[in-house]
């Protein structure tokens, strides 16, 4: 099982609000994932991006790999 970190859509239209989750590559955008691992937040200046630090290290560590918008994201965190 080939495991991605990426981002899925929640929020209503025109308020997009994204969870970034470890999920199996196979499954779709919005669909089953194994865990939650932060949230985005683009309307939101102030905290944009607030993710679990130690679980993103421990996926990765996995062999995770993250999309290129989570790879973005996860520059600015560090």
């Amino acid at each position: 099982m080939a495991v991605k970190i990426r981002l899925a859509r929640k929020g209503k239209r025109h308020e997009p609000f994204y969870h970034v989750v470890a999920a199996d590559e196979r499954m779709p955008r919005d669909g089953r994932f194994i865990e939650v691992l932060g949230t985005y937040d683009p309307k939101n200046k102030d905290k944009r991006f607030v993710g679990k630090k130690e679980r993103i290290d421990y996926w990765l560590g996995k062999g995770a790999v993250p999309t290129e918008t989570v790879s973005q994201l996860l520059r600015t965190m560090q």
